[in-house]
């Protein structure tokens, strides 16, 4: 092999190390810091950005074989005692690789390469790595075995035989990857043994540089394929007014941290404003109804998903109001309250209007006072409108009743004239006649269904009579007859004097709880006794001599 192929392969093994190194730590690095990518893409603020994907998600999108199988072209630049530097263009070689975990695995590698000069065929088995990342993976491979050779003109030879080196695999599909480039050195060493008569043993030591291409076949996974790319969509508030803003918000998972997700939305009503995880939907103008947003996001690679957050309108509800009075039922003049109790369904704020249909009314927010000063005795209708501020209301009636005042009280009971008897006897001017008894017979009777009345018994007299103390012996002969003919307690019974009525006696039945209002006197009665209707005769006086007759009595 030359110096400067040498030196070009050390190159390239150093570029491989360079390069995997840095990347293997971008990979371990990536991991804690995944919702970086997220950050700086949505909108609009970090704190309304949760991570996008899983600490489980991998950066290859995919969990990594378990088994690779490469093939391709080879080409040898053997280097040897046989050979020179002579390259041979014709090779191929084929690897299986099985991989332990992400990192680690064993490979077995055969290949040959044929040429005008010789021949070689190797088979080798070791240790193998790769570090996954996304779109590469570098890898390298150290592996032993037996090599053959076969030189035109001698007899083939096989031997110990070592290859080692690494390269990159650039990702295709799922199950396919390109090997960009394999650079590995190949070494070996062959007896050929005396050949011909020469006294010599001829021997040979490989030590090529060996550069191949082609394709790798991925089979199985070491673990369950990662979730697909998905996203959930949440509406915040769900139910509105019309012109009301709802807030979308989407919750990406399992996308590729290092990608930039593109968010678009398309909804059944409404304009959405944004091109963010978070944006605002504008429902003005939308009728009563449920409306569907949807979200799609996409990494711009194959990763995408897509999500519906579902708002409704809700109708514009008016206001309830319900009003109780206290106390019911009034006096004229006195004050009732009224408090009512107004609710919006839609929690809009409320103005309060009460209206009286006598009285007066004072508002006092969503309550009031009625005073009924001037209001006539009856119901007082009070009417309370409940407005919200897009001027739908609702109204109530409370009824307020004011007591008619009480009747003024009735007068005090009076006396009054019941009836009254005449004394036509001339002879007998104070004598209670039969006449007289039928009477005094009736005003008994009422004495006795008015047990609580009193009697009142005014004596007359006529100018022409002059018999001292008639009108007080004509009250007192009529109350004897009641008293002692028909039974009538004589403490209800008065009897007066000085009636100017003529020859009679005036009854006055006078209620409990009224008086008499006449001036006539009172009788004496422990003076002025009762008349017997038959008196016994008296023996006659001694008249003096000179003196007038003594009048009967």
């Amino acid at each position: 092999m030359s110096p400067r192929f040498l030196s070009f392969l050390g190159r390239l093994l150093l570029a491989v190390a360079a390069v995997s190194l840095p990347m293997t730590a971008q990979t371990d690095q990536a991991a804690p810091t995944q919702s970086s990518g997220v950050t700086a893409q949505t909108a609009p603020a970090p704190a309304a950005n949760p991570p996008q994907a899983p600490s489980s998600y991998t950066s290859d999108e995919t969990q990594p074989s378990r088994f690779d199988v490469f093939a391709g072209y080879s080409y040898l630049s053997p280097n040897s005692a046989v050979n020179g530097n002579k390259g041979i263009k014709n090779g191929f070689t084929v690897a299986g690789t099985y991989w332990f975990n992400k990192y680690f695995g064993g490979v077995i590698e055969t290949g040959e390469h044929w040429g005008d000069i010789n021949t070689f065929n190797t088979l080798t088995a070791g240790p193998t790595f790769r570090i996954p990342l996304e779109g590469i993976t570098p890898f390298g491979l150290a592996t032993f075995g037996i090599n053959r050779e076969a030189p035109a003109g001698f007899k083939s030879s096989t031997g110990f035989g070592f290859v080692g080196g690494g390269g990159f695999d650039l990702h295709a599909f799922k199950r396919l990857d390109i090997r960009l480039i394999e650079a590995e050195y190949e070494y070996a060493h062959h007896n050929f043994g005396f050949v011909g008569n020469s006294p010599i043993s001829l021997r040979d030591n490989l030590g090529g540089a060996k550069i191949s291409g082609g394709l790798v076949f991925k089979f199985g996974s070491l673990g369950p394929p990662p979730a697909p790319a998905s996203a959930s969509c949440s509406a915040q508030p769900t139910d509105v007014m019309a012109g009301e803003p709802v807030q979308i918000t989407v919750q990406p998972s399992n996308f590729n941290p290092k990608r930039t997700l593109t968010y678009t939305y398309s909804a059944t009503g409404g304009k959405v404003n944004g091109t963010g995880q978070t944006v605002n939907v504008d429902t003005a103008g939308l009728a009563p109804g449920s409306y569907t947003v949807t979200a799609n996001v996409s990494d711009g690679k194959k990763a995408t998903a897509s999500c519906n957050a579902t708002f409704n309108v809700k109708q514009n509800q008016p206001p309830t109001i319900s009003c109780s009075a206290n106390p019911t039922t009034v006096k004229p003049g006195d004050t009732a309250q009224i408090t009512c109790q107004g609710t919006s369904p839609d929690n809009r704020p409320l103005t309060y209007k009460h209206e009286a249909s006598a009285g007066q009314i004072t508002p006092n927010g969503a309550n009031a006072s009625l005073n009924t000063q001037g209001a006539q005795p009856g119901p007082v209708t009070v009417t309370s409108t409940v407005t919200d501020d897009r001027n739908l209301s609702a109204n109530t009636q409370t009824t307020v009743t004011v007591e008619a005042p009480p009747p003024p009280p009735p007068p005090p009971p009076q006396a009054s004239k019941i009836n009254q008897i005449e004394f036509p006897n001339t002879a007998k001017p104070w004598r209670v006649d039969n006449t007289a008894k039928a009477v005094l017979d009736d005003v008994a009777l009422r004495l006795q269904r008015e047990p609580d009345a009193r009697l009142v018994i005014v004596g007359s007299t006529d100018p022409s009579e002059k018999r001292p103390n008639l009108s007080a012996e004509r009250a007192v002969d009529a109350k004897f007859y009641l008293t002692n003919d028909k039974g009538i307690d004589p403490s209800r019974i008065e009897t007066r004097s000085g009636g100017t009525g003529g020859k009679i006696a005036e009854f006055w039945i006078v209620p409990a709880g009224s008086t008499y209002q006449g001036a006539e006197p009172v009788v004496d009665e422990n003076r002025i006794k009762p008349i017997p209707d038959h008196p016994a005769p008296k023996a006659p006086a001694r008249r003096r001599a000179g003196a007038a007759p003594r009048r009967p009595r």
